[in-house]
């Protein structure tokens, strides 16, 4: 008898908790707050790589999971291309899943945003980023430390919504 009353009042407290975050359709991620994990890149091509370092040198950056056979890769790129070049950020990609060569083409194609690259071929870098799917931005601080993450294209909305935001904190504004 008290089953139905009890488990009626654990789902409405999961769907209150879940009404609490900022962005209910944003899928959470465990590592705001804490360091990066690992990279863990092959190179691609002779374009250049980056490593766990480079994550904590002291500036705020990016780092995109992207595919030449995602088309909401595609859509974001424009707005990858103006952060990287009219703004100045640093944007790390990591192919995630893909061919070499049908990366260097997406890239030919539609211009490369990258400060740096790596391959992640094999998927453990994005598994051990708890990688949902491609494209997924993760914002770094300059201590290395991962202040937010989304999942799907980075559009303009996007862009204003979080992405921006997220930066402003990253730097301590």
């Amino acid at each position: 008898m008290l089953l139905p009353p009890v488990a009626f009042a654990g789902l409405a407290l999961m769907f209150f908790l879940g009404m609490q975050r900022e962005d209910p359709d944003q899928l959470p991620t465990a590592l705001a707050g804490k360091p990066a994990p690992a990279v863990v890149v092959t190179p691609l091509g002779d374009l250049p790589a980056f490593s766990d370092e480079t994550l904590s040198d002291g500036e705020v950056k990016l780092v995109n999971f992207w595919a030449s056979w995602c088309a909401p890769c595609r859509i974001e790129h424009p707005n990858l291309m103006q952060l990287a070049e009219a703004e100045g950020l640093s944007i790390y990609g990591v192919n995630y899943k893909d061919k070499p060569d049908a990366a260097l083409g997406f890239l030919a194609e539609l211009g490369d945003p990258y400060r740096a690259i790596g391959a992640d071929e094999s998927g453990r870098m994005g598994l051990n980023w708890g990688l949902y799917g491609v494209p997924e931005t993760f914002v770094i601080d300059g201590e290395g430390r991962v202040v937010t993450r989304f999942a799907g294209p980075i559009t303009e909305r996007v862009l204003e919504s979080t992405i921006r935001p997220a930066l402003a904190r990253a730097a301590g504004q």
